[in-house]
């Protein structure tokens, strides 16, 4: 083993004694914000999809929503693609449906993980197409292969065998018909787990609106409060905020704020994700104010610590570095004084 330089030493041990305070901080936060409000059930929980599949209304929007990729209006972009012709939309989908994966995920927020995971399915190519993309592979490479709407259910029930405790549909939009007539399929067989909408947050209200009902447990990200930080960071979506902050509200006024249940688990409910990102891109303190003012108090915030300059991001040097322990520290002191409930945190090494 190669002996560490004094640099590097003092390096190692600093990064470990942040991480440690880091820890305590956030629990020490998290108790004096959480809501003391434990939702009573879980035992005995049925999904939402459950009474549309019984009536014939689940598969009914899922056709519906087939033939919006005639001319393709799936997501803000609008792109028109004749997607039903074999025609690729601007998220680089046509009809055919591509996955990447599908498995327990232990890697999301703890009410969704329990003991046997997240029941997740990645989907193939993204209509937001950030440069700083984590999974860039999947969201933009196209890594995953095609897979049929039966294969999709199995892949669902497959995963409820597992025990997972949700369905997690990471990067959703753009298979949403897919996705649909798939839970239809599953339902038939026996799904009844909650349905978990994995989402970048910039979605068609149209769209949203035929998955009330559909949709247990709504997981977006609120990325940008800046119109050009959201333009030049992820592919001209320079309406990403003002149409996510919409999606927001819709999402909330279907399902409330998530509240976990006496198991510690969450059934039903709005969980928001924020990446806190370098020199203030993200917009952070603008963000935790819109969601006080505009939603719950007690909303779960999720206050993400990990950016890293993945893909494209060393290209551009406003984000061509990991945030610093301070403006992470900011983004906490933001969100309590804009008077959030449900504020979690992360411990992760910080520059």
């Amino acid at each position: 083993m190669r002996k560490l330089s004094r640099r590097e030493f003092i390096k190692v041990c600093f990064f470990s004694a942040l991480t440690a305070v880091m820890g305590m901080f956030s629990l020490s936060f998290f108790r004096r914000v959480k809501s003391p409000a434990i939702a009573k059930k879980g035992v005995g929980f049925e999904p939402a999809y459950l009474k549309l599949h019984k009536s014939g209304e689940l598969r009914r929007r899922g056709e519906k929503l087939w033939n919006i990729m005639k001319s393709c209006q799936m997501c803000p972009r609008k792109c028109g693609a004749k997607r039903l012709a074999g025609e690729k939309g601007f998220c680089q989908a046509s009809s055919q449906l591509e996955i990447s994966s599908h498995h327990p995920h232990f890697g999301e927020e703890d009410p969704l993980v329990g003991r046997n995971g997240s029941g997740t399915i990645f989907f193939t190519n993204c209509g937001l197409r950030c440069v700083f993309c984590i999974n860039w592979e999947i969201s933009q490479g196209g890594q995953g292969q095609v897979r049929s709407i039966d294969d999709l259910a199995d892949m669902m029930l497959e995963l409820q065998t597992k025990g997972c405790h949700n369905i997690n549909f990471g990067t959703p939009t753009h298979y949403v018909p897919h996705i649909i007539l798939a839970v239809d399929k599953a339902a038939a067989k026996g799904l009844r787990l909650p349905l978990v909408y994995n989402t970048c947050g910039w979605e068609r209200m149209e769209v949203l609106k035929l998955l009330d009902g559909i949709i247990d447990i709504y997981l977006p990200d609120f990325k940008y409060s800046s119109s050009d930080m959201a333009a030049k960071y992820s592919s001209d979506a320079y309406e990403y905020p003002e149409i996510t902050k919409k999606s927001f509200l819709e999402m909330n006024r279907q399902v409330g704020a998530a509240i976990p249940a006496e198991d510690g688990l969450i059934y039903r409910g709005l969980m928001v994700r924020h990446l806190v990102m370098p020199n203030g891109v993200s917009g952070t303190k603008v963000v935790v104010e819109w969601i006080a003012a505009n939603l719950p108090k007690n909303t779960y915030l999720n206050l993400m610590s990990q950016y890293r300059p993945y893909y494209k991001a060393r290209n551009y040097p406003q984000i061509a570095r990991s945030i610093t322990a301070k403006e992470y520290r900011e983004a906490i002191r933001w969100a309590k004084q804009a008077g959030l409930t449900n504020v979690h945190l992360q411990a992760t090494p910080l520059i």
